[in-house]
């Protein structure tokens, strides 16, 4: 059995600069594939608005490391002509596309929590719905025709919870809570239209995600993560990025991945299925956790959904 079953899978990740998009492209690039990692802090061309340390550049160095070919691209994806262009490197560079994973994210400063939409900032508000749901519609609008080009192709939709868990539970923002849910419609409506195709579209939710904002938040860092407990107790489900990157590494592998199509899951179910585990061997089913546990007043401990 190979070890690196995606060589020769072409992947773009959108959003991939840190936190869980820039662990999808590194665990993508283990597999064996090239991957495209993009965002808008880059070394040569300054800092996003999130005024934060991380790059592409990075990313892409990280992605090599692992055993794959790491390219970095500076690309906002709320601009079309900045996408456009990418696609085009792409298709003239490899000639194809297999995997797109639409992460872009990068509003956390401008949500507003636990505040009715009468209280809402509209101007943030309305940002955090461009960042989140215009980027990915303006990608696929136009990586898909290339990726359709093979039967075959995957599209995955990272969001913040399952459709279950979002349709049962107010995510604490009004834009918040429609940002996520749209995430996850867009991978059932993208599932309809790549099918005749021969492609598949799925929603895929990390567990508590210990990206390095969450570990700063914390005042931890990974290798002394638990201690973040002192703060939250529930904490204890966390899992690192790498976990919902080995989910999506799973799924591009799977030769049988279509069954996933239109579906909205979440790296802890994805682990069971395929054997997959995150860095300290360990299984964590966050939303079941928060669902029996958080929600639910079950008494047990995170350890028993590790």
């Amino acid at each position: 059995m190979t070890t690196k079953p995606l060589t020769g899978t072409v992947a773009l990740v959108a959003g991939a600069t840190r936190g869980a998009g820039r662990q999808i492209a590194i665990q993508l690039g283990a597999a064996g594939a090239t991957v495209y990692a993009t965002g808008r802090s880059s070394r040569t061309a300054g800092r996003s608005e999130l005024d934060r340390p991380e790059t592409i550049e990075e990313t892409a160095e990280l992605v090599t490391a692992a055993g794959g070919t790491g390219i970095a691209a500076r690309v906002d994806h709320l601009v079309p002509e900045q996408v456009r262009d990418l696609v085009a490197r792409i298709d003239a560079e490899q000639g194809r596309l297999d995997v797109l994973v639409n992460d872009v994210w990068g509003a956390d400063p401008l949500i507003t929590w636990e505040k009715p939409v009468w209280e809402q900032p509209l101007d943030a508000g309305f940002r955090t719905l461009r960042l989140a749901v215009d980027t990915h519609v303006i990608t696929s609008h136009f990586a898909l025709p290339l990726l359709i080009r093979r039967p075959g192709g995957l599209v995955v939709e990272i969001g913040d919870g399952t459709r279950e868990y979002n349709d049962a539970h107010y995510r604490l923002s009004v834009f918040y809570d429609l940002a996520k849910t749209c995430v996850n419609r867009l991978a059932f409506t993208q599932a309809h239209e790549l099918e005749p195709h021969g492609g598949t579209a799925v929603a895929l939710s990390p567990g508590w995600i210990r990206s390095e904002f969450m570990l700063e938040h914390f005042g931890v860092t990974e290798a002394n993560w638990r201690d973040g407990a002192a703060k939250d107790p529930h904490f204890l489900i966390s899992e690192t990025p790498a976990f919902v990157g080995r989910a999506v590494a799973a799924l591009a592998a799977d030769p049988d991945r279509a069954r996933w199509n239109g579906r909205s899951t979440s790296a802890g179910e994805l682990s069971r299925v395929y054997g997959f585990t995150d860095l300290d061997g360990s299984q964590p089913d966050g939303f079941r956790y928060i669902t029996e546990v958080v929600h639910g007043g079950k008494q047990a401990a995170a350890a028993d959904y590790r």
